[in-house]
């Protein structure tokens, strides 16, 4: 009969039975086959999202760029053109007061010139003859010249009418008057010591022009006597009233035309330094008894007004230069929009491999920048070129300003990220399965 009797643990551990519960010892020494996880009751660990290089963002931004040339090329095209406007306008502009300047520095900014006014009763003022003479005698006086109206017509020839004088005057002028106004001959030679007394003419530019007089020896008819012609002058930028003028010597002028001797303007080279003390007795001391009939002017101030007035004009140009820039930046944004709905299947497949809103961003801002930046550098290029070309055409030093070139390149960039980035935050929002379902 088999003993029933119940038997400890241990003795029916010896026995070999097996054990419904085995104890902790047990499963410690790895006789139970299944462990426990080490990390039970834990979290289970997050997964990190890739993080993409400054590298890796660019190539990304680049990859819809090069999958669509023509597309990019015409975007890019508009801010080409709003950029290269902004840049040959500012190029043009600066190129044109480096002439200015340039001629100035050759001319000389010290001469000044003295002009009758009006009396107190509202007629024309009239000079002292002396009054050449006594100017010549201010110590920082370098060089003094005259001119004196005669009242009298130039015509090519006798079968002209008296009334068509081709608003051309005749003026009575000393030797020195060309080094005095930094005038130069173009054809033949100057008023000397030896022709100012005889029946000889000198033509500005613009009265040869209308006369189509230029070459030296041909007659001219001054009131009713022929007289020679000995000269053109080139154009004269700091007295422009010598361009339509025939001068004649003053001995000449007398003897000839009936000149009253008066000076009707006179021309003062003074030293630089000294430039506005020269000035401010020019009018008493060449009419001491009514200096206030006297007008004392600088040729220079009338061109810097007129470079004013050209900057004037290029700030307005500058506007629609901006103007097409915006347009270009518009085109921007218009074809990121466009990238972003065709791109969704790509969008929504980055997103389901793992790929953060803050990423997907990030890539259609690159993209937007990267755009505007190639439509950008191909402007400044276009411009410089442009505003090269102008320059050699007219003579001028070529002034590309590195600020317009650095403005040019900044603004596109940031229309570049004002225009992608509406486009990069709609991308961003597309939820995976939505983008991948082509809904």
């Amino acid at each position: 009969m088999t003993d029933r009797t119940h038997t400890p643990g241990p003795a029916r551990e010896e026995a070999g039975a097996p054990t419904p519960f085995p104890s902790r010892q047990a499963r410690n020494r790895g006789r139970f086959p299944f462990r426990q996880p080490r990390n039970r009751g834990r979290a289970p660990a997050r997964l990190r999202s890739a993080r993409l290089r400054p590298a890796d963002v660019v190539r990304l931004g680049s990859t819809g760029l090069r999958t669509r040339p023509l597309r990019v090329f015409l975007s890019a095209l508009g801010i080409a053109i709003g950029v290269a406007a902004m840049i040959a306008v500012v190029g043009i502009s600066g190129s044109g007061q480096a002439e200015v300047d340039r001629r100035l520095d050759a001319l000389g900014t010290n001469l000044l010139r003295v002009a009758p006014g009006e009396s107190l009763s509202g007629e024309k003022a009239e000079l002292p003859e002396e009054s050449v003479a006594m100017v010549r005698r201010i110590p920082p006086v370098r060089e003094v010249a005259a001119t004196g109206e005669t009242g009298a017509h130039v015509y090519r020839n006798e079968r002209i009418a008296v009334g068509h004088t081709g608003s051309l005057s005749v003026l009575a002028a000393d030797t020195g008057l060309l080094p005095a106004v930094g005038g130069r001959l173009r054809e033949g030679r100057w008023l000397d010591p030896a022709t100012e007394e005889y029946p000889a003419v000198v033509l500005g530019a613009t009265a040869a022009q209308r006369l189509d007089v230029y070459r030296p020896g041909t007659r001219v008819r001054i009131g009713d006597r022929w007289f020679s012609l000995i000269g053109v002058l080139d154009p004269v930028p700091l007295a422009p009233e010598l361009d339509a003028a025939a001068l004649v010597g003053r001995p000449a002028a007398r003897t000839y035309l009936g000149f009253d001797g008066h000076p009707s303007t006179v021309y003062v080279r003074a030293e630089d330094s000294r430039v506005a003390a020269v000035r401010d007795v020019l009018a008493a001391t060449a009419y001491p008894e009514k200096p206030g009939e006297v007008r004392v002017s600088r040729p220079s101030d009338a061109l810097a007004a007129r470079e004013a007035t050209e900057s004037a004009l290029t700030g307005l140009l500058l506007g629609l230069g901006g103007v097409a820039l915006l347009v270009g930046g518009v085109g921007v944004g218009n074809t990121m929009v466009i990238s972003v709905l065709e791109r969704r299947t790509e969008i929504g497949l980055r997103r389901a491999l793992g790929a953060t809103r803050a990423q997907i961003r990030t890539q259609f801002v690159m993209e937007s920048l990267l755009l505007s930046l190639i439509g950008g550098l191909a402007g400044t290029v276009l411009g410089t070129l442009i505003t090269s070309g102008y320059a050699l055409s007219r003579d001028w030093p070529t002034v590309v300003p590195v600020w317009a070139s650095a403005a040019g390149i900044g603004s596109t960039l940031v229309i570049g990220a004002v225009a992608g980035l509406y486009p990069a935050v709609r991308a961003s929002g597309l939820s995976p399965t939505r983008a991948l379902a082509g809904t």
